[in-house]
């Protein structure tokens, strides 16, 4: 269990660090964010929208620089479950914009183990919700 709460948490934060970098237009990697994500991924959004995974690479792509000066962190990962196929991991996303104003997300993630995927693990599914906004 605690070599599966290392790779999570190093995956987690290492997918953010790209995120931020798309987002804010510093740089980021697009074929990197892209690879992290199964084929089939889902992603349920704060608001309780769901969307695909060719939706969410659009998206994310659609939001290149946008946020010049965000900051993303990543609190409170831990292991929920976990299996010889998949690791389930929660965390709180903390993000602060440039105006200085942010949000709060708790998340849930599902991990298929992949030992071709950074960390060994592969996103599947997403859900996040909203704890704060401004």
């Amino acid at each position: 269990m605690e070599h599966d709460a290392v790779a999570c948490r190093a995956e987690i934060v290492r997918l953010h660090v790209l995120i931020e970098g798309l987002l804010t237009g510093a740089g980021g990697d697009a074929v990197g964010f892209a690879l992290a994500h199964a084929p089939d991924f889902t992603l349920v959004e704060p608001g309780g929208g769901t969307l695909s995974r060719p939706e969410v690479l659009a998206m994310v792509e659609g939001a290149r620089g946008v946020l010049p000066g965000l900051r993303i962190g990543i609190e409170d990962v831990r292991v929920v479950a976990s299996a010889s196929e998949f690791v389930v991991a929660s965390y709180r996303e903390v993000q602060v914009r440039a105006d200085g104003g942010g949000d709060v997300r708790a998340a849930t993630v599902v991990f298929e183990r992949d030992a071709s995927a950074v960390h060994g693990l592969r996103w599947r599914h997403l859900h996040e919700t909203w704890v704060e906004r401004s």
